[in-house]
């Protein structure tokens, strides 16, 4: 919905989840008060209460706005690729790209991971898998050329692996040799697709 059309309150609403949100990123969730959340989107505190009862409920608001996983599956599920290898290669890119972009994203999983113990995720869930099933979809072999795994397992490992992609370049990127950061996203992509074994002539 355009801001304009939106009531005062839901504009309130979405100021308070703003300033939370910058402050949760900067500064973690414990660290973060009621009151700075009220300083930073100019409201009293008490103002906070009219619209969320806790901190929780307004960290709870913004998972479900802003997990990254929402949005990341959205953009995997736009990607071009006629074939699975294709799929898997502009799919990999992709995200690579939008985690460079999008700090914030990994910033939010991980308040969510450490601070939570990623008790919203449940609830989350729901949202989610409306968005998974195109993409599982997507990842069937008409020609049978995928080994017998269950195309929500397939796309479970592929997030998996190219977050901790993505994570180990943040962490180690700059120090590794240059032999071992040229094209190592091409390469990780054709471990994810043919392992590490050689394959049997």
């Amino acid at each position: 919905m355009a801001e304009e059309n939106l009531s005062k309150g839901e504009r309130t609403r979405m100021a308070i989840e703003e300033a939370a949100y910058e402050l949760f990123l900067e500064q973690g969730y414990s660290a973060t008060s009621m009151r700075q959340v009220a300083e930073r989107a100019g409201l009293a505190v008490g103002g906070i209460y009219n619209h969320f009862a806790s901190k929780d409920a307004i960290f709870e608001a913004i998972i479900h706005d802003k997990h990254p996983y929402k949005q990341i599956l959205a953009l995997v599920s736009a990607v071009p690729g006629e074939t699975v290898d294709e799929f898997i290669h502009n799919a990999a890119q992709a995200l690579v790209e939008e985690l460079g972009r999008r700090p914030d994203f990994l910033k939010l999983m991980f308040i969510e991971i450490v601070e939570f113990n990623t008790k919203h995720m449940a609830g989350l869930m729901e949202e989610i898998i409306p968005q998974v099933l195109p993409l599982i979809q997507r990842i069937q072999s008409p020609d049978g050329a995928l080994r017998p795994i269950h195309p929500a397992i397939i796309l479970r490992a592929f997030l998996g692996m190219f977050f901790s992609y993505f994570i180990m370049e943040m962490m180690a990127g700059q120090v590794m040799p240059p032999e071992m950061r040229e094209d190592s996203l091409d390469i990780f992509v054709d471990i994810f697709l043919h392992g590490i074994i050689k394959s049997e002539l």
